[in-house]
């Protein structure tokens, strides 16, 4: 079946038509991370309205213009120009018309360019208008299933690495609700190397590529991550959303790496239950009650058998 835009432009006139869309107004538009079908009808409405587009990337903005049926002016606004754009934007803003921005994937000024845009253009006491969407971070935290977060931190990307990394990942982790970071393919190797050593008794869902056709969300223990990664040589490509959960939020005994469960199960017969799970949890930094429960669970089936 062939696309028609038309259709989709007056489903949105129709749908969004009531709303009030003030001229010299900047409208910070959310778009798709990858599924175009997330667009909404107020965001594509508001995409047929404005005077001019500012955008982080004009090819990727011009592609998803074209898939929506619209012709507008584009204007390039990303990390390496935002501040001297922003005057740009600005004078258009003053002679009345509307301007858009939208990133390449996702909300506005959340990991992407617009924060130094928006600030300029209200201290020039001009309007910013959000109009809401898709947002990977929300996404992510939708079906994470934290339930000892009390709220949630996002830090992004963390630095590339070295002492900066360490320490940053370190003062993300103090706080007490769930920790959202993205990371590129080439480091998700590096990512979980580093949580096992900050945060091996943690919780982790990772969300590789949202929304897109080869979509993947595991819920899984910090000390399972390289395997998981390793299970599927395409794992290591796509970008990744990551939900580290709350510290109260320990990884459940059957949910141990294999190495961790053969270290443990060689100890617990040689040693008391106890030591055993103190040596691995000493090793490992894993919950020593989990480690504890496991062993014993396994001296009960030995018994009763």
């Amino acid at each position: 079946m062939t696309f028609d835009a038309n259709v989709l432009l007056q489903a949105a006139s129709h749908a969004a038509a009531g709303q009030q869309y003030p001229k010299g107004a900047l409208y910070l538009v959310a778009t798709p991370i990858g599924n175009l079908a997330d667009m909404t009808l107020r965001a594509i409405q508001v995409l047929s309205l404005v005077d001019v587009v500012a955008c982080e990337d004009t090819r990727v903005t011009g592609g998803l213009m074209r898939h929506l049926g619209l012709d507008k002016r584009l204007m390039a606004v990303h990390q390496h120009n935002e501040a001297a754009a922003a005057h740009q934007v600005i004078e258009a803003l003053q002679q009345g018309q509307r301007v858009a921005y939208v990133s390449d994937a996702g909300t506005p000024a959340v990991s992407d360019p617009g924060a130094q845009l928006v600030s300029r253009v209200q201290a020039a006491g001009l309007r910013a208008v959000p109009i809401p969407g898709v947002s990977s971070v929300t996404t992510a935290l939708s079906v994470a299933g934290d339930t000892a977060s009390t709220g949630f931190h996002f830090m992004g990307f963390l630095p590339a690495k070295g002492a900066a990394r360490a320490t940053a990942l370190d003062e993300a982790l103090a706080w007490p609700g769930s920790l959202v970071l993205f990371e590129a393919p080439h480091r998700i190797d590096d990512l979980a190397r580093d949580l096992q050593a900050h945060a091996a008794h943690r919780q982790v869902t990772l969300c590789r590529e949202l929304t897109k056709q080869f979509e993947e969300i595991a819920t899984l223990g910090v000390a399972q991550l390289p395997e998981w990664i390793k299970a599927q040589p395409h794992r290591d490509r796509g970008e990744f959303v990551v939900v580290v959960h709350a510290a109260g939020a320990v990884a459940a005994s059957d949910e141990f790496s294999t190495e961790v469960l053969a270290l443990l199960q060689a100890l617990s017969s040689h040693l008391p239950i106890k030591q055993a799970a103190g040596l691995v949890a000493d090793v490992t930094r894993l919950p020593r009650k989990a480690l504890y429960e496991k062993a014993l669970s396994w001296r009960q089936a030995d018994e009763q058998s």
